[in-house]
């Protein structure tokens, strides 16, 4: 029986590539994301690829959620991966003296609570096949740029749910985190806003691999964790930035 996965916000960026690998290795994937233009798409898109499905989802309502995974279930009749990806970024760099409570609570709301609802309702299912749990945080956990207090607070938060997780799901299902850095997605967007990348040569050369990330960067690690060959590992955050956090930088 071909194994199932949940990728939350699969409709664009790095999701999207998330989606399309996990299909391009036989397995059949339920995307829950809030934008149904996109979802639409990448179901249009993919289809010749494998199975896949779109469920409009907000992952800050625990009934959608809710909701999400029961369909999920209900489809393909077991479920053995959630890939934690919907996120969204602060509106804008506000100084935290002036970061609306509402903004703050929007972010953690999509970046962190959102993890927690998709776990708690995929639990049971991933339990029957011992399956996976991966959460996609940020470089911004562990270090930052100046006024992004909210969108550092969540994927902090996103990294401590996922060894949180581990140690009380284990040894029945791993939970495992990845952290990238610049993954460059202009042109894994949806239609209307999709582009080419706009990169210049120091922005490839500024990493020490040599390149900017791209969404299939974070999508082979993802199938990784997922398999059966990464049984040994939970509880880790896994940093895939090109060795940009391994970098010291001083002005000279």
């Amino acid at each position: 029986m071909q194994k199932i996965a949940i990728v939350t916000g699969g409709a664009q960026g790095i999701g999207k590539g998330i989606t399309k690998h996990l299909l391009e290795i036989g397995m059949q994937v339920v995307i829950a994301d809030v934008d149904v233009e996109a979802g639409e798409e990448t179901v249009a898109e993919y289809n010749p690829h494998g199975t896949i499905q779109f469920v409009p989802t907000d992952v800050t309502d625990e009934s959608a959620v809710k909701n999400a995974v029961q369909k999920a279930v209900e489809s393909f009749g077991q479920l053995n991966a959630l890939v934690n990806n919907a996120g969204i970024a602060n509106p804008h760099r506000t100084p935290v003296e002036e970061l609306p409570l509402a903004d703050w609570n929007n972010v953690i709301a999509t970046n962190l609570t959102g993890y927690f609802l998709f776990a708690k309702y995929t639990v049971p299912y991933l339990r029957k096949t011992r399956g996976a749990i991966v959460n996609i945080a940020s470089t911004r956990a562990i270090q930052s740029e100046p006024n992004t207090e909210a969108y550092s607070a969540s994927k902090g938060g996103v990294v401590a749910l996922t060894h949180a997780l581990a140690l009380s799901l284990g040894s029945d299902i791993r939970v495992n985190c990845i952290s990238p850095g610049w993954i460059e997605v202009s042109n894994w967007k949806k239609k209307i806003i999709r582009h080419e990348p706009e990169l210049r040569t120091i922005d490839h050369h500024q990493h020490p691999v040599g390149r900017v990330g791209e969404p299939m960067d974070i999508a082979a690690l993802v199938s990784f964790l997922i398999s059966e060959a990464a049984g040994f590992i939970t509880g880790q955050n896994f940093i895939v930035d090109g060795g940009m956090t391994k970098k010291m930088i001083y002005v000279e």
